[in-house]
Order: C-alpha cells, then structure tokens, then sequence
C-alpha cells in the first residue's frame, strides 16, 4: 500500500488525459486567505518527484512565488520601471538605451533562475570585442542592479553577476584639446554664426565651465557689470551653482564657484542678451515661456545635450574641423590645455575648473597639461651654459 505523503509535502497524482504524472504543494497564502499553489509534471512518476522536490527547495529558500518563466528581460524591465525612483530623467534615458541595446537582445530570454556566471562571463567577453572598457562597466552594472532587486522580492536566489568582473574593452576615444589656432578658428565661426550656440561655445570654452553648468545658467547668475568701484572691485562674472545634474547640484562641491568673464565672453553675452530680448519682444510673449535661462532654445526652454552636440558640430565643421570628431566637452579640455600651455600653474586650473584636488585635473586632464616642466632646465642652462664644441 503507497505510503501517504507528510502534511505539507505536497503530493503526486496520476493526470490520465494528460498522460503525466503531476506534482503539486501549497507554497503560501495570499493576503485574502486563498492558497498559492505551484505545480510541475513529468512523464514517470520520478520526474514529477523531482519536480515536487524543486518546488518545496525553493519553498524553503522563500523562492516559492517567483514565477517559472521570469526571465532576464522581466527582471530589467522591472528594475527600469520601479527601481529608478527619483533618478534624473536623463540618467534613466541612458540605462535604457544601454539595457536595451546591450542587455536584453543577448540574455533577456533567459530564465532567471537559470543564468549562471559562465552566461555572464561569455556576454561580457563578448562585448568587449566591440566596447569600451567604461562602457561594460555601465551594462555590467544594469544587470547587478536589475537582478539584485529581483533578488530583493524572492524571484532568485542569488546574483550571479557578482562573480563576474568586468574585462577589459577596447580602448576609448581619448579626449583632445584645441590648439590655439584651432580655438581661434571655432571663436571666429561662432562670432560670424551670431548664434545661441556660438555664445555658448564661447563662454565654454574661455571659462572652463561644463556643458551640464552651461545649459541650466540663469542670468540671475551672471553679471556683465561687475562693481568696479567696490573695495576690492568685483569684476564681471558668472556665478557656476547648478547643473542638470538630479537636484540641480553642481558634480561636487568645489564646482560651486565664480568665475570672472573674459572681455570677448562678457561681448558674446551682451549681444546674445539683445539678441534675446529682440526675439522674445518679437514673440510678444507667444510661444515663449521665460525660464530666465542664459542659453534658451526658440521656445525659451533649456537645450538638450543632443540639441548642442549638433549645433557644436555645425560650428565645428565651418571653423575647418572634422566635426564627428569634436564633441563639446573638449571645449574644457581645450580650456585646460590653453591654460597650461601659457604656463599657468595646475593649482590654479585645478580651482578654475572646479577640481577638489589637482590630482583629479592631472588623472582627468592629464592630455591636456605641459608634459614637460622646462623651468629648472632653462635655469640650470643660465648657471651653468654648456661648452661650445
């Protein structure tokens, strides 16, 4: 006579229309008092068995509810749907497109519960055929944080990305800088171009201020007259507080600071203040809505990163340039290198930059400073003049 199974070790019955034996347990209740029930099949007895065996496992692992078919596409699209409460809208933009570009096409049909660390390693692998090494870094980092929160709420035991490392990619694009005469050419461009972006890009590249502290300046933050009388004279300026950054924090706090404007930045802005208010007063208030913003788009709303890439390629392109080559952010690269090249001191780049500390101007920048300190060299070569032949 068959043995009658435990309370609470599920059971195993014969399915005849079927044709396979089903195994079946109790995992939980839910809140309204209704069981949850989980089921496997197999076509002999033992089958089932070890179906039945698998579901009381994950039963005691707290992994009972978590559907079968979870896979790894479910559990991203979770985690950017829910997980990313509060996070800036363009943060959530980039970690979709990365998910969706790189992450689901390769293992988003896998189960879940069946990725393993060798699946991860292979991914990985390959990708970095193709991909820098910051940017598997980014997609490592979207599938550790969408598992860990599937994780989280008892569809997986454990996060297998975790044992994975990141290997190494293909070398990156290494920023560059302007030369002088390059500079020239772009401020030319930009002064003929008589343009929103052409004040920007001038601004940007004689001041060193990001192009995310560039885009949110208000003219609340800015001063075109200074006070020359005051004691000691305050001259004219822009006030770097915000960025687009979420909370509208500068990247740190050092990078809150004020910056005295060069003559030809303090001309650009003032003709780009008329050229403003001639457009607005042109509107008479239609279509126009008034953020008090420095560099403002048609409708007087902030740009976008891809609206001054594309504006900056444009004035690239007519200053002689290879514009695909260019992207904005060199313009403070540029005005680092321009800066070191005339001999000004790394701790001063450093503060004008808004560095905590010079050895983070010299890790980022380290292309664009003098790579050779020449005035022991050319003091030694005073003291003590070389032969002549």
């Amino acid at each position: 006579m068959t043995k009658r199974r435990s309370r609470g070790d599920g059971s195993l019955h014969w399915h005849e229309k079927r044709q396979r034996w089903i195994a079946v347990a109790t995992v939980g209740w839910t809140p309204a008092g209704k069981r949850i029930v989980k089921s496997g099949s197999g076509k002999t007895k033992t089958e089932a068995k070890n179906k039945l065996k698998e579901i009381l496992r994950d039963y005691d692992d707290g992994l009972a509810i978590a559907p079968h078919d979870y896979t790894v596409e479910k559990a991203v699209r979770d985690w950017l749907t829910y997980g990313l409460s509060g996070r800036d809208q363009q943060t959530v933009k980039t970690l979709t497109i990365l998910a969706e570009t790189h992450v689901i096409p390769a293992l988003g049909a896998r189960k879940l519960r069946d990725l393993s660390a060798e699946d991860v390693d292979k991914w990985l692998a390959e990708k970095a055929k193709t991909l820098a090494t910051r940017t598997l870094r980014d997609i490592r980092s979207v599938l550790k944080r969408a598992i860990a929160r599937a994780q989280a709420r008892d569809k997986v035991k454990r996060n297998v990305v975790l044992l994975c490392d990141v290997p190494v990619g293909q070398t990156g694009r290494p920023s560059k800088a302007l030369t002088f005469d390059q500079a020239e050419a772009v401020l030319a461009a930009t002064e003929a171009e008589q343009s929103v972006i052409g004040t920007y890009i001038v601004v940007s590249l004689l001041s060193g201020a990001r192009t995310e502290e560039m885009r949110p300046l208000t003219w609340s933050h800015v001063d075109l007259a200074g006070k020359p009388k005051a004691s000691p004279p305050v001259p004219p300026h822009i006030m770097v507080w915000r960025s687009v950054r979420a909370g509208g924090d500068t990247k740190t706090r050092k990078s809150r600071r004020t910056l005295a404007l060069p003559q030809r930045c303090i001309d650009a802005l003032n003709t780009h203040q008329d050229r403003q208010a001639s457009r607005r007063a042109a509107t008479d208030g239609e279509g126009w809505t008034d953020h008090d913003l420095v560099f403002a788009s048609e409708a007087g709303t902030q740009l976008d990163a891809a609206n001054v890439r594309r504006a900056f390629r444009r004035v690239a392109k007519a200053a002689g340039l290879v514009a695909k080559d260019w992207t904005p952010r060199e313009l403070r690269h540029s005005f680092v290198s321009l800066l070191s090249d005339r001999g000004v001191p790394i701790e001063k780049i450093a503060l004008l930059v808004g560095h905590s500390s010079t050895s983070v101007t010299e890790q980022v920048y380290r292309h664009q400073l003098r790579p050779v300190i020449e005035d022991g060299a050319v003091a030694m070569d005073g003291i003590f003049p070389a032969s002549e032949a």
